[in-house]
């Protein structure tokens, strides 16, 4: 095994992460010398450091077993946390399991057994039928974000998975509201709450952008002009109606991407890459993409349709506005429509100044090597700096997987990178370069 590295200290030096906030330094002293925690805070707040910090330092080196199962509900975010801990660099080997990707893959990973295993509720019941790990060992059960996880359709599961787990002492929920009932199978004897949701200052301006017919595309895309190419999430409610809208999108050369739970979890990566990366400016998405998914602060979100409950609106909301930053959420509305009671006190923005609007500037590069192939970013950015001839300038974000990068160069260039770097070799290995 690794080096193991338990020192907060030296954890978050390499987060490059200089004080904890707040609430971190309330909840990690708490959640370590407690048996039961509830933390509640905001979306964007560090609640996935908060509850990471004293579970490492929990874990016991001699244990080669499964020590901590974190449940979470959706691959976004059980990849997001799997990231996290690797960049703690604690030494302890960590995998997220979950739908949409090939059970092979998690039985050659699930060998080498994790101190630390992060999944979706279905995937974890189905190692959990096939015996692939001791679950004895398992002290620690995380459910995050645990008012989606412990929603009416998915108690069943989870009941299933816990009833599982002879071992737990410690078990931590995380949340960004407290609108869920907590079932009696969760185990939560005498917990101590921690609630930051009371003391949120959020500084979210919610607009009204009024729609003259039913049909709200052209609102949306007037919307788009007056924003000009600052990066946000259309929400939707139906796949249907993401599709409409990407299609006008792309009628009217506005670069996006799309995200909902019908997509191939490749394709859904694929899209929070490249908007990540600035290829994509805009995102069109179910609420999926409300919460557990790695993207930056949003200076903006659009209601494309109306959110069916106020927890949905709460949550789509906290993609922008996050911490201490301003954010607005443009609500689309037709002239007629029926408003919730959540939306009825908003302002109207009229839409009629237009930002100038910049032609899509970065393009992505996939490449067929990762980490495993020990090719490091500083390989990546060799490789394009020395053989492309680009400058510092012209080289994006360099996304490194376990088995692929992802690199963004400018559009004008993309083409002409290919042709010269294709079939180069990093490390020992020849890589595979296309446009993606």
């Amino acid at each position: 095994m690794a080096n193991i590295i338990k020192e907060q200290q030296a954890i978050l030096e390499k987060l490059n992460i200089h004080q904890l906030n707040p609430m971190q330094e309330e909840a990690i002293p708490a959640i370590e010398r407690t048996k039961n925690t509830i933390l509640l805070s905001p979306t964007g707040t560090g609640k996935t450091l908060a509850f990471l910090l004293p579970l490492i330092n929990s874990l016991d080196i001699e244990n080669k077993e499964v020590q901590a199962l974190i449940l979470v509900p959706s691959r976004e975010l059980a990849i997001q946390i799997e990231q996290v801990v690797r960049e703690m660099g604690s030494g302890y080997k960590v995998n997220a399991v979950y739908g949409g990707r090939p059970i092979s893959k998690d039985k050659i990973e699930l060998k080498h057994t994790p101190a630390i295993l992060i999944g979706t509720p279905g995937r974890i019941q189905d190692h959990f039928r096939s015996e692939r790990f001791p679950k004895e060992f398992i002290k620690t059960l995380v459910l995050d974000e645990f008012d989606k996880s412990l929603e009416t359709g998915f108690e069943d599961e989870m009941k299933a998975i816990i009833n599982q787990l002879p071992g737990i002492n410690k078990r931590i929920l995380t949340s960004a509201t407290q609108s869920v009932r907590i079932p009696t199978f969760v185990g939560l004897d005498k917990p101590i709450t921690i609630n930051y949701l009371k003391n949120a200052t959020s500084k979210l301006v919610v607009k009204r952008v009024v729609s003259p017919s039913k049909n709200k595309l052209n609102t949306l895309l007037d919307l788009q002009n007056h924003l000009g190419n600052q990066p946000g999430i259309i929400f939707c409610n139906l796949r249907e109606s993401i599709q409409t809208v990407s299609n006008y999108l792309e009628k009217n050369g506005i670069s996006h991407g799309c995200f909902n739970g019908g997509m191939e979890q490749k394709d859904r990566e694929r899209s929070l890459i490249k908007f990540r990366n600035g290829t994509y400016q805009v995102i069109v998405a179910t609420d999926l993409a409300a919460r557990g998914i790695d993207i930056p602060e949003l200076k903006y979100i659009a209601h494309y349709e109306l959110p069916r409950t106020r927890e949905e609106f709460t949550h789509r909301n906290g993609r922008t506005a996050r911490v201490n930053a301003k954010g607005t959420a443009y609500v689309l509305v037709w002239e007629k429509e029926y408003l919730p009671d959540f939306v009825k006190d908003a302002a109207v923005e009229k839409l009629d100044k237009k930002a100038i609007r910049k032609p899509q500037f970065w393009q992505t590069l996939f490449i067929s090597g990762g980490r495993k192939d020990k090719i490091s970013k500083g390989d990546i950015a060799g490789l394009f700096l020395k053989e492309g001839n680009l400058n510092k300038d012209q080289l994006g974000v360099i996304e490194l997987k376990q088995d692929c990068t992802f690199v963004a160069v400018p559009v004008s260039l993309a083409n002409q990178l290919v042709e010269q770097l294709n079939n180069s070799r990093l490390k020992k290995k020849k890589v595979r370069i296309f446009v993606i």
